[in-house]
């Protein structure tokens, strides 16, 4: 099974670019065609937030307009730049199956891995939470089935990454978040994004990991004393690999002209 996954788009309105420099939608035409090209196809795509920068309906209106282009289906979760309500309403149940007590929280259990998504948004603040009501949904969720590999994807990362503007967003929650992660042997991955970078960590026994954005990447300060800064990049995704050896293996993807391939026969030391 490949899973491919992106994050933190930030389409601005039609005609426009994001903070009027930034060209997210440009990047995201071409992370979908990449995507596409893959060979093997991904089975899936999941959009770890931040679809819209502004959580706009006419901004999330354009992002699905590209994203509906895909040549395989594809899951979203909202982010802190998104309103979960217009997603909804505007992506539907194809890209949003479930929004059980307001929040977008659902299971797609098609794969040789299983996919839960969590909604760890709060709104009017940048920061992640796991309410109440969200761990015990996830709790029912990941007890229906004990065994099969499953992976948790959401916008924000449950710890801090070293990355100066998202860790001060703070996660309300992430104990009782923790609690239920440590239940569950069978948790691969929780893939999030939020960082606008790619990083790793061992969590509760199981790994978290992040990706970058389709084109704007935050400055890595791990002084954490610099102001917020971001550069202009090319678009970068991940891709989430299921071997047949049961092992999920992430490999970082970048949307950008390479010399080659060569062969190293051709090439002798």
């Amino acid at each position: 099974m490949l899973i491919a996954q992106i994050s933190d788009i930030h389409i601005a309105s039609q005609g426009k670019k994001t903070y009027n420099i930034a060209p997210m939608a440009e990047n995201l035409m071409r992370t979908v065609d990449h995507i596409n090209k893959l060979k093997p196809i991904p089975d899936v795509v999941i959009v770890t937030g931040d679809i819209a920068m502004d959580a706009l309906e006419d901004q999330v209106e354009r992002a699905a307009r590209i994203l509906d282009k895909l040549q395989m289906p594809y899951y979203v979760v909202p982010g802190n730049h998104d309103d979960r309500s217009t997603l909804w309403s505007v992506m539907g149940k194809k890209a949003c199956p479930a929004m059980p007590s307001g929040f977008i929280n659902f299971v797609v259990d098609d794969y040789d891995v299983r996919l839960i998504a969590i909604d760890s948004t709060s709104p009017g603040a940048p920061g992640g939470k796991i309410c109440n009501t969200r761990a015990a949904w996830l709790d029912a969720q990941l007890a229906q089935n004990t065994k099969k590999p499953t992976v948790i994807f959401m916008h924000h990362p449950p710890v801090k990454c070293g990355v100066l503007e998202t860790d001060e967003d703070g996660f309300e929650g992430v104990e009782r978040f923790a609690n239920i992660v440590d239940k569950y042997t069978n948790i691969e991955h929780i893939i999030c994004g939020h960082i606008h970078l790619q990083a790793n960590v061992r969590w509760h026994g199981t790994v978290v990991s992040t990706a970058p954005s389709t084109g704007m990447e935050l400055v890595l300060d791990l002084t954490l004393k610099r102001e917020s800064e971001f550069l202009l990049e090319d678009p970068g995704y991940q891709l989430h690999f299921w071997t047949p050896q049961n092992d999920l293996v992430t490999h970082t993807v970048y949307v950008r002209e390479i010399d080659g391939p060569y062969l190293f026969e051709d090439y002798p030391g």
